[in-house]
């Protein structure tokens, strides 16, 4: 290869996702509100049925998803997946899997978004925990998020909003180099062999052509923890 790179296509990694069943207050079932802020992500629907609930400036929409569907959201976009049967996705995201990497923000309410430390207590899932606490964990800050994710749905006025993205960021900084990093490596890496490759081709040279490889394989880990349901993880993801 020219580049070197050596991940998926165009730096995106893959899961695939058993959306939650739990009922929360509201009665729905589903996964944990929360906004990704360099990230665009795609759902394909597998199997089942629901539907993802998003929030931006530009208001709430509900976005049915049934098998075969193909639905994707670009950074800002609060997300709310609804498990109504079942349901089950391959998740693509952008820059080798960052969304589930770090690049994500649950709507707790503000008093859980005034620093790093405040929030990561409140959303941390005990690894090494039985399995038993790790789903009280899970549960307990999606409930925790749906309250914060309540009130931006029901606020008048773009400031709450605003309000958290500002939270958002300001939680996210001390991580930029390290999410830079990873971008540079993956999807930076990935379009600029794609470039080189171009200018060879140019010039009449094809000995990347020589260099071909396969690849494949297997889930790292299945049934891990997410924001939205049980997740099976390839490896870098």
């Amino acid at each position: 290869m020219v580049s070197g790179y050596e991940g998926l296509p165009g730096g995106v990694a893959v899961s695939h996702l058993s959306v939650y069943d739990w009922p929360a207050a509201d009665g729905v079932c589903g996964g944990t509100p929360h906004m990704h802020l360099t990230c665009s992500e795609a759902y394909v629907v597998t199997g089942g049925r629901g539907a993802v609930q998003t929030l931006t400036a530009s208001g709430y929409e509900v976005t049915p998803l049934a098998p075969g569907t193909v639905a994707w959201f670009t950074p800002g976009t609060i997300h709310r997946l609804v498990n109504e049967d079942e349901l089950r996705i391959t998740v693509l995201m952008q820059n080798s899997g960052l969304p589930e990497a770090g690049d994500a923000v649950l709507t707790l309410p503000p008093e859980y978004l005034t620093d790093p430390e405040t929030y990561a207590a409140a959303t941390r899932i005990p690894v090494d925990a039985p399995e038993e606490e790790r789903e009280r964990a899970a549960r307990a800050r999606r409930d925790l998020a749906l309250e914060g994710y309540r009130a931006l749905r029901e606020a008048s006025g773009p400031e709450p909003l605003a309000a958290f993205h500002r939270a958002a960021a300001a939680l996210v900084r001390p991580r930029l180099a390290e999410w830079r990093g990873r971008w540079e490596r993956g999807a930076w890496a990935a379009a600029a062999g794609t470039g080189e490759q171009l200018e060879r081709l140019e010039r009449g040279d094809l000995s990347h052509l020589a260099d071909a490889v396969v690849r494949a394989e297997g889930p790292s880990a299945y049934g891990k923890f997410g924001m939205c349901g049980r997740l099976d993880v390839y490896k870098g993801d």
